[in-house]
């Protein structure tokens, strides 16, 4: 079946999904009265799907930070909001809402490029207030999205860490860091960087389905083993797991992790926060609609009855009985493979200041 180009509606059933994306919804920005519902009429099966828009992002301060008691870290470094990966079952793409965006079909077409992050941020490590510590990047959308290979900001954003040994923990989907090995082993040999590697399932046409525009389950092991044979920490993350769906692939992947030379893993259980729930849902009737109902029921049963609790202390773990299961599940076959479930820790004592804007020695070095 020739996929669909139109853009979905909230309110209008589930339609074939574009090609290489992971909705073809796009559902109401919770913080806009106004709605956009497409024509019927001015629709054209053989007009193309939308394109990707690369947006400038004009922010002044590239070091967010957060102090929720669920996440390991407070610094992070996000080089692009939105992500072209077009993973369904983000759990960011709510935050295109706060750029007056939809967290559908614009989440994935419509990405803001912080085109002057490495500047941004060598001018904050400089700053006397800048106290090191380990910096996520990114913390929200992937930092080796498809656009990355030919604008490099990330690169460049690891440069500067790398100038002034500060600590930093990539989180990615996509065989791209190997491209940046050489920067992280540097880093690496001073105990300040490690690679978590997101790995959700080993089955190749699932991931195509609800990761269209990531790396293959086998490029990511490949990346892992890549990373790992320079000397670069790496963990694999099992997220997010989908209970009833890819939860039994656990085992599997710690094993084929440890096996490319992963040291350590975590998992998450699936979150679907605002409109996600309903382009989750949307999705698994599109693909897997005989599980459908079994991977929702389970997902309440998880959340305390709904699709979505965002309690601190449950959320990134799930309740109840499946929850229970699914951390066993976890802990056995971290065991087995022989991956600690403990963060690789980062060390802040090589951290430097480098010759500053002025061309002077700091007084830091």
């Amino acid at each position: 079946m020739k996929p669909n180009p139109r853009p979905q509606t909230g309110g209008e059933a589930p339609l074939v999904q574009l090609r290489g994306r992971g909705t073809a919804q796009n559902p109401r920005n919770r913080f806009v009265s106004a709605e956009f519902v497409a024509d019927p009429e001015a629709y054209d099966p053989d007009e193309p799907g939308p394109r990707t828009q690369f947006l400038r992002d004009h922010t002044r301060n590239i070091i967010s930070r957060n102090d929720s008691p669920d996440i390991p870290f407070d610094a992070s470094v996000n080089p692009y909001r939105g992500c072209e990966h077009g993973c369904v079952y983000c759990f960011a793409r709510p935050t295109h809402e706060y750029l007056g965006y939809s967290s559908g079909l614009d989440f994935e077409t419509k990405i803001l490029v912080k085109h002057d992050a490495a500047e941004l941020l060598r001018k904050e490590l400089l700053a006397a207030r800048w106290v090191p510590r380990p910096i996520a990047l990114s913390g929200v959308t992937d930092p080796y999205q498809p656009v990355e290979r030919r604008l490099k900001i990330t690169r460049g954003v690891l440069e500067v860490l790398a100038e002034f040994r500060n600590p930093v923990a990539v989180v990615t989907k996509n065989h791209l860091v190997t491209r940046d090995a050489d920067l992280l082993a540097e880093l690496a040999s001073h105990n300040a960087a490690v690679v978590n590697l997101s790995v959700t399932t080993l089955d190749a046409e699932l991931q195509r389905t609800m990761e269209p525009r990531a790396a293959t389950p086998a490029r990511r092991l490949d990346a892992i083993r890549t990373l790992s044979e320079v000397g670069i920490p790496v963990r694999v993350l099992i997220a997010p797991v989908i209970p009833g769906l890819t939860d039994h692939e656990m085992p599997a992947i710690a094993a084929a992790a440890a096996e490319a030379g992963a040291v350590a893993a975590s998992y998450v259980p699936l979150r679907l926060p605002f409109a996600l729930k309903e382009l989750f849902e949307g999705w698994l009737q599109t693909h897997v609609p005989d599980r459908a109902d079994k991977v929702l029921n389970r997902i309440r049963d998880m959340r305390g009855g709904k699709l979505y609790d965002a309690q601190f202390g449950t959320r990134m773990t799930g309740e109840g009985i499946f929850a229970v299961q699914m951390q066993a599940l976890f802990n056995t076959a971290c065991r087995k493979a022989g991956l600690t479930r403990d963060f690789p820790t980062l060390s802040t004592e090589a951290f430097r200041r480098p010759h500053d804007a002025r061309g002077q020695i700091s007084l830091f070095d």
